[in-house]
């Protein structure tokens, strides 16, 4: 089987793509495209662009991340840092696999986590995706 390789400026529809499912806004999504693509590089492979896009996603909008966690807690910060870089990389994983149809390897690389740990992210994902009232189609 043939891999046709993208070029940075081949994958703009899908980071738009990704940019809109991540951030549910037309604003955002142009506004994070623009930003992947002041930071990557034009000779960059397609996993690296993916992960400059990955990087900034994260800078930028993180993931939303309402828990009831009290600021005087120890390392609070840190742990909802944490827990919004994990669920914006969980989202990402189910995107790029439905959106790309990248296989789990290449999404492990992008994302920095091992093959296994992207299918069991993968699998959760689909289900949240699926029972996400913002998923479902509307009546």
């Amino acid at each position: 089987m043939i891999e046709i390789k993208k070029t940075p400026l081949d994958l703009i529809d899908d980071i738009y793509s990704l940019a809109y499912w991540m951030t549910g806004s037309e604003k955002a999504s142009s506004d994070l495209v623009s930003t992947t693509c002041l930071n990557a590089d034009l000779k960059a492979s397609e996993t690296e662009v993916l992960k400059t896009f990955r990087e900034c996603y994260i800078d930028a909008y993180g993931q939303n991340a309402d828990l009831d966690i009290h600021e005087t807690a120890e390392n609070a910060g840190g742990l909802i840092d944490s827990l919004r870089q994990w669920t914006a990389d969980i989202k990402l994983s189910v995107l790029l696999s439905e959106l790309t149809g990248m296989r789990h390897a290449q999404i492990s690389d992008i994302i920095g986590k091992p093959v296994d740990t992207v299918r069991l992210w993968l699998f959760w994902g689909r289900k949240f995706f699926a029972h996400d009232n913002l998923m479902r189609a509307s009546a």
